[in-house]
């Protein structure tokens, strides 16, 4: 692809990701570049000089090299939750902020010289339509990947040590996650920065997406296969075999203090476990109804009483980064501009390790 195609093609998803018209960026620019220049740029006619590349690169909140990065990133139709109510415009700025981190990744990884295969253990695993299918299917993945019945310490670090991609989104609260894959082969899931504050809805989030990715569904609705995606998240969160040693095989009613202290270890909402155990046919609808009543009474459903107070974080990035840095693949001005910081921001918050 030729520059003037490859500049292009950058500065049309830069403008889109800050969800930007070209007369609403030519207003930011205070009008020092007119729409109809600007359109030219997006067109692919022309490429702005250093001078104009660097007013856009602060406007757009991107490093000046952005705009001339080559390093392919195809997404593969992408799975939203809950975008229903989000104008397109915002679907938009959510691909393009998605993008934008992947190739600033696979670049590194490319520099690297790092494989990034991910080997889905799921991948002959039958067509799914019930729960005991979804169940039997996170029993697997967890075996495959040696977690036993032990809480998940980081769902997120989990992803990223799998080649999953795990992309944190500062976007519309309406958004809870997505999934796609990026290149055919490489598996995302991504969440949203704003409900960084409950991290076991983060990690209940990654899981479900994680489902969608993963499981192939037979002949359900959507709502179904919402259902279905929830019950691996679930499963995935707390065992069968756990919660039953957690809570016995038949309860006729359960205390928040015990609910509590399950979300404190494993990581899930007291919401979620109570579901989990209503699937195990440890308590019956009966009860869980009751149970749901209480929850909409107390105004719980979105604060519970007990916080689940966690990590999850990957560095896995940063680490790659400084890997690079260090060993000179990468100057202190590319380390920079992958972590889509100007040199001197970059410089003042890592410089004094180097």
């Amino acid at each position: 692809m030729e520059m003037k195609a490859v500049f292009a093609k950058r500065f049309k998803s830069a403008r889109l990701m800050n969800g930007f018209s070209l007369q609403d960026l030519a207003d930011a620019l205070d009008n020092k570049l007119s729409r109809q220049a600007l359109h030219r740029y997006e067109k692919g006619e022309v490429i702005p000089d250093a001078e104009k590349i660097n007013m856009l690169s602060k406007a757009l909140k991107v490093s000046p090299d952005y705009f001339f990065r080559t390093t392919k990133v195809e997404l593969s139709e992408i799975e939203y939750r809950r975008l229903s109510k989000m104008p397109q415009k915002e679907a938009s700025v959510i691909k393009e902020k998605t993008k934008e981190y992947l190739s600033r990744y696979l670049e590194l990884e490319e520099i690297l010289g790092l494989a990034n295969a991910f080997d889905n253990h799921l991948k002959d695993f039958e067509i799914v339509t019930t729960y005991e299918q979804v169940n039997r299917a996170a029993e697997l993945l967890r075996e495959k990947w040696g977690l036993g019945k032990s809480p998940i310490f980081n769902v997120v670090e989990l992803l990223e040590d799998k080649n999953i991609k795990v992309v944190k989104l500062d976007v519309d609260e309406d958004f809870d996650g997505l999934q796609t894959f990026v290149n055919g082969t490489i598996p995302v899931v991504a969440y949203n920065l704003k409900k960084a504050n409950k991290l076991d809805r983060i990690r209940f989030t990654l899981l479900h997406e994680l489902a969608h990715l993963l499981l192939k569904f037979g002949n359900v609705t959507g709502k179904q296969k919402e259902t279905l995606c929830h019950k691996f998240a679930g499963a995935m969160l707390l065992p069968e075999e756990t919660i039953r040693e957690e809570l016995g095989q038949h309860r006729n009613k359960l205390s928040i203090n015990e609910l509590g202290n399950i979300k404190k270890q494993y990581g899930i909402s007291m919401q979620a476990v109570v579901m989990r155990a209503k699937d195990c046919g440890i308590i019956n609808d009966h009860y869980t109804k009751q149970f749901f009543f209480l929850i909409k009474q107390m105004n719980w459903k979105v604060d519970e009483p007990v916080e689940y107070q966690g990590v999850e974080e990957s560095n896995r990035f940063e680490q790659l980064l400084f890997r690079a840095l260090i060993e000179d693949q990468i100057s202190m001005s590319k380390a920079a501009s992958l972590s889509n910081q100007s040199l001197a921001e970059f410089k003042k918050e890592h410089q004094p390790m180097f």
